[in-house]
């Protein structure tokens, strides 16, 4: 498998990437709406910062600056909230 992953072209790494990148957006949204995931875990947004990542390179490749732009938002939006969790004094 890594073999097959190591030797893509660039448009195919993209494709690969974009969906890695859906399917942990789908899996975040998905642990969240059966309360598997809370949004206050670190893990729910380290899946959204891996969903940003793949779709931002997928959306480079096919130069989708919207696709971009949301995703830029997205993955900055998971960076800050993983940050305030870690940072967050136990009460």
């Amino acid at each position: 498998m890594l073999h097959f992953f190591l030797f893509l072209s660039g448009d195919n790494m993209s494709s690969v990437m974009g969906w890695v990148g859906s399917i942990a957006y789908l899996l975040a949204y998905l642990f969240l709406s059966l309360n598997r995931l809370k949004s206050g875990r670190p893990l729910y947004h380290l899946l959204n910062m891996l969903g940003a990542l793949g779709l931002i390179i997928h959306a480079i490749n096919l130069k989708d600056y919207p696709n971009l732009v949301v995703n830029l938002a997205w993955g900055i939006i998971a960076i800050t909230a993983v940050v305030f969790i870690l940072r967050k004094k136990p009460e």
